[in-house]
């Protein structure tokens, strides 16, 4: 039958230091030491050296409390024996036979006592009449001696205390009772039996002074069947262990911890009473090399109790786990855990990266400078301008990827790499969609597209950008996470998630879009040859962005750190140095050479537009006229003017040609009413032609 739920063993070690003798406050150091002085008593029976303790005494008191309510069916059959013989009186020796013989019988286990006694006890404490009971396994009980007649009991017996000791039975022989308790007598601490070789509990309940006669009502419990276990443990609710022992193990605890390994060997006496019953485990991060099973736990309770009597201080050294190399969770050896970085390497990529970012911007400040040269006006100086800034800021990814990664870096380098391209490469689409809408343009009239209407259309697309990031950094900021390379070391890499994967399947389409942009103006002519540069620049952007997915993803999926940020050198230069050269290298030669007010001789030769050559935006208010871009709305003014000379000329020429018979009514008759206008349909009826037949 089971007992009530039991308290915790931190809610019982009050109670349990209540039993320790009364020396002022009372210390959690004694208790550990009764508990230490308990342990080494059952380490002495486990390994059979009794002979000290069994020769001078009949018993081994422990001082380790223990949880009793599973024996509840038991103690409430003593409370009854007492009240018993109270009722019936203690004088006669049938009731006492009978009485203590009933508590070696019950249905159960839990219910059956291994040993019992009643005995009646004179006022000075005189043995008037007792009996004994004692049963081995499942056989019937049998009388044993009990204590002589016409002297007290001795007082070695744990069960009992003198009442001229104290005022009551109850000494620091009894365990403390849990709070609440409804029981008529006190559990004994757990003891050693040398006589009957096992491992007892008993229960003894007072008979209150019945004509001049006490009486003491006791039953024992055989608890060789229990465990100690002496790891900490959460499962308080095991009544087959003993609390008390609980988190007294000997292992590190900085480097180890405990593990509970019971002793399950059939011929070993009292298998579960024994001390060091665990492994010391190397805690995760630690690792043993000649131990990777761990350190028997009976060594390492000799050699703290070797160090407790005077050895070296320190024991524990053998018995402790060495540290993993930084990054290892888990590790059996020395290796490393960490992928190291190549930080010479690393520093020369970032010093050609910054240095570009530096020579970005001195070119803006060199487009600033020579902004009313015509290489760089026809060009927009604007976007010009903002292109370069596109680019500087690409090339801080490197910067932003450059140390071990954590989420601020991850951050600053999605925002480095996505809004540097939007940047540069809308710049420069913007530009190259002015051409191709002015080239496709066939009316006589001219499309004008001027920078500010491109800024407008521009401001959404980086507005959209700036909105994305910022929603993708507050509300799900990228993080680095650990990742292994191909030996198996670990390093940090930044996560890729939907937020990423949107904005490349954004980034592709707008990519796409610029390739059939590029690829419609592909005919155009351009001063400069601009045009075709660019279209360079988004083919490359576009081929470079498709090979490093596929470096990423496909070729070198587990590169290790340093590889990763090789290809992401490779991947800033092919696409944003590749980007400067094309767009900006060939207008510092010319202006460098001397020629960037000259306009292209080729593209001239060739009859190229006004439209075309200056991307659809004209020259400039203060430009001087120019006999090979002159303004087009002028030459379509012109060309009317000299329709309407030529349609002038064909009417005068027929009126005046007498070979010509008009006829009657005509346009050209020479009575008709001058007409006002070419379509005149009105004329007078029975006029004749004058002129010639």
């Amino acid at each position: 039958m089971g007992g009530p739920r039991r308290m915790s063993s931190a809610l019982l070690l009050p109670f349990a230091l209540l039993s320790l003798p009364p020396v002022g406050a009372f210390n959690i150091t004694a208790y550990r030491e009764e508990v230490e002085s308990s342990l080494r008593l059952v380490h002495a029976v486990a390994t059979g050296a009794t002979g000290a303790l069994c020769v001078t005494h009949r018993y081994g008191r422990l001082r380790a409390p223990l949880h009793a309510a599973r024996w509840d069916a038991a103690r409430a059959r003593a409370d009854l024996a007492a009240n018993m013989l109270h009722q019936l009186g203690l004088e006669n020796a049938e009731v006492l036979t009978a009485v203590s013989q009933s508590l070696v019988m019950g249905a159960s286990s839990t219910e059956r006592a291994v040993g019992a006694r009643a005995i009646a006890l004179q006022p000075d404490g005189v043995v008037q009449g007792s009996i004994a009971w004692q049963r081995y396994g499942a056989g019937e009980p049998i009388a044993i001696p009990s204590p002589p007649m016409d002297k007290p009991p001795d007082p070695e017996y744990p069960w009992y205390v003198s009442a001229y000791q104290t005022e009551e039975l109850r000494s620091s022989k009894f365990m403390p009772s849990p709070p609440g308790a409804a029981m008529g007598g006190w559990w004994t601490y757990p003891y050693y039996s040398c006589e009957s070789e096992r491992w007892l509990l008993s229960y003894t309940a007072p008979v209150s002074k019945v004509r001049g006669l006490n009486g003491v009502v006791s039953l024992d419990i055989d608890i060789s069947n229990l465990e100690i276990n002496q790891c900490e443990t959460d499962d308080d609710e095991n009544d087959n262990q003993i609390y008390s022992f609980h988190g007294t193990h000997k292992c590190p605890n900085e480097t180890t911890y405990c593990i509970y390994k019971p002793n399950r060997e059939m011929n070993a006496r009292h298998a579960g009473w024994a001390r060091g019953s665990y492994i010391c485990k190397c805690r995760p991060g630690y690792y043993s090399i000649h131990h990777p099973e761990g350190f028997n736990g009976s060594l390492v309770e000799v050699a703290f109790q070797e160090y407790e009597e005077g050895g070296l201080d320190n024991w524990s050294e053998p018995y402790e786990c060495i540290k993993c190399q930084p990054g290892c969770e888990t590790c059996s050896g020395p290796e490393p855990c960490l992928a190291t970085y190549n930080w010479p390497f690393r520093i020369s990529l970032l010093t050609i990266s910054v240095c570009c970012a530096v020579l970005t911007v001195s070119l803006t400040c060199y487009t600033r400078h020579h902004r009313r040269v015509k290489v760089f006006r026809v060009a927009s100086p604007v976007f010009l301008s903002i292109t370069l800034l596109g680019c500087a800021i690409m090339y801080l990814e490197m910067a932003a990827i450059f140390p071990v990664l954590d989420r601020y870096f991850c951050i600053a380098t999605k925002w480095t790499r996505h809004l540097g391209f939007c940047i540069t490469y809308t710049a420069l689409l913007m530009k190259t969609w002015r051409v191709s809408l002015t080239y496709r343009v066939k009316s006589a009239h001219k499309l004008k597209l001027t920078d500010k209407q491109l800024l407008q259309w521009m401001a959404p697309i980086l507005l959209i950008m700036l909105v994305y990031l910022g929603t993708w950094t507050l509300s799900s900021p990228p993080d680095a996470e650990v990742i292994t390379d191909d030996l198996g070391l670990k390093f940090k890499q930044c996560t890729y998630n939907w937020w990423d994967h949107s904005l490349a399947i954004g980034e592709i389409l707008f990519l796409l879009w610029g390739v059939r942009v590029c690829y419609r103006v592909r005919h155009a002519e351009s001063l400069y040859n601009e045009a075709r540069l660019i279209s360079i620049a988004i083919y490359n952007i576009f081929t470079v962005n498709s090979l490093m997915i596929a470096f990423h993803l496909l070729i070198l999926p587990r590169a290790g750190p340093d590889i990763k940020y090789l290809l992401g050198f490779i991947r800033t230069q092919l696409s944003t140095s590749t980007t400067v050269l094309l767009v900006f290298l060939p207008k510092v030669m010319r202006v460098v050479r001397g020629t960037g007010d000259t306009w292209d001789s080729r593209a001239r030769a060739r009859g190229v537009p006004a439209s075309s050559s200056l991307n659809g935006i004209g020259l400039v208010p203060d430009e001087p006229p120019d006999l090979y871009q002159e303004n087009e709305e002028l030459k379509e003014e012109v060309q009317k003017l000299a329709a309407q000379i030529e349609f002038m000329k064909i009417v005068q020429m027929e009126m005046n040609n007498r070979h010509l018979r008009p006829r009657p009514g005509g346009y050209f008759s020479s009575q008709t009413p001058a007409p006002h206008s070419p379509v005149h349909t009105n004329s007078q009826e029975g006029t004749d032609w004058a002129g010639p037949v």
